[in-house]
């Protein structure tokens, strides 16, 4: 973990604290322990709103982009590999001191000590927990800096985004198979807005919320959306509710957390969905094959539909939500 490579880092001397200036620590992982740095100088870059939520809690000065200039950086290493190269050339520019680079093996960390080390100079790692740390200092980095994409129908993403190439398949399938809706409409971690779009063309719409925990993708969904009935939340989606009771709730949602496969977070979509919607309201939901569910869709909803049977993914209209089990 961050934590435990961390603390090695700094007793091994890969880079010491510097007596004065701020300390940037970028997307570290929600659990991860600061408390071997100084909090009234460290600030801390979190895109994901869990993140943001919990180390705010804990009083840290927060930003969703790396600022500066800093002292030194620690910045651990995110999934997709033109997210990375994006992250670290930032935060590069941004520090005067080292940069310590934490990841884990199933991150690509091994493959960007080996591309860092052929155009920076690097310490050398320390291994831990399956994962390595290093300090990286000087070189110049602006052939990683990423902009804004543009996909197939005009839509901007952003790197390290859900589904950063184009739509997911299993949105379009979703897409296709939205009825009119009418009244209040919820995105439920609406991504770069995809889902949205189409929800805005169905008759009837009068308010859509667009709820997205990634800061970069919501971003994205605002330039893709420009609808004035659109709303946009940075949040977490299985505590966010609506103002007054939603019509319908659709959603594509997550099911990993990194890269190992968690269907509790869906079902925990499922949950919060429930509980955002009118006495009648109805749930549109789409979902891989193997993804089981089923019997929570059973238990939050009265009444539970397939749409499509026999197609590649699972499409559910869930209604009349069941009131949520006291104690």
């Amino acid at each position: 973990m961050l934590s435990d490579r961390l603390t090695l880092a700094l007793e091994r001397g890969l880079a010491a604290l510097p007596a004065s200036g701020t300390i940037a620590v970028v997307e570290p992982p929600a659990d991860a322990d600061l408390s071997a740095l100084p909090r009234d100088r460290v600030e801390v870059i979190a895109r994901q709103f869990p993140a943001h939520r919990r180390f705010a809690a804990e009083g840290f000065a927060m930003r969703e982009t790396p600022g500066g200039p800093y002292a030194l950086a620690f910045l651990s290493l995110p999934r997709a590999k033109d997210a990375a190269r994006d992250l670290i050339a930032r935060t590069a520019a941004a520090t005067d001191g080292p940069v310590l680079v934490d990841g884990q093996k199933t991150d690509g960390i091994d493959s960007m000590l080996k591309d860092l080390r052929a155009r920076a100079e690097v310490s050398e790692a320390i291994s831990k927990a399956h994962g390595k740390i290093f300090a990286l200092s000087g070189g110049t980095f602006d052939d990683w800096l990423e902009t804004p994409a543009r996909v197939a129908g005009g839509f901007a993403t952003r790197p390290g985004v859900f589904s950063a190439d184009g739509p997911d398949p299993a949105s379009e399938a979703l897409a296709a198979a939205l009825p009119d809706l009418k009244g209040a409409v919820v995105d439920l971690g609406a991504g770069w807005g995809f889902l949205s779009r189409a929800i805005l063309t169905r008759k009837g719409v009068t308010r859509l919320d667009l709820v997205e925990a990634d800061h970069a993708a919501l971003d994205a969904a605002r330039e893709n959306v420009t609808d004035p009935r659109a709303h946009f939340h940075w949040a977490d989606a299985r505590d966010w509710r609506p103002e007054t009771p939603a019509d319908h709730v659709v959603t594509n949602p997550p099911f990993h957390a990194s890269r190992r496969a968690d269907p509790e977070l869906g079902r925990d979509f499922i949950r919060a969905a429930a509980q955002m919607l009118k006495p009648h309201g109805t749930l549109w939901l789409v979902a891989n094959r193997h993804l089981p569910y089923e019997k929570t869709l059973d238990e939050a909803f009265r009444e539970v539909r397939a749409l499509d049977p026999s197609g590649p993914f699972k499409l559910y209209a869930a209604s009349r939500p069941r009131a949520p089990r006291k104690g």
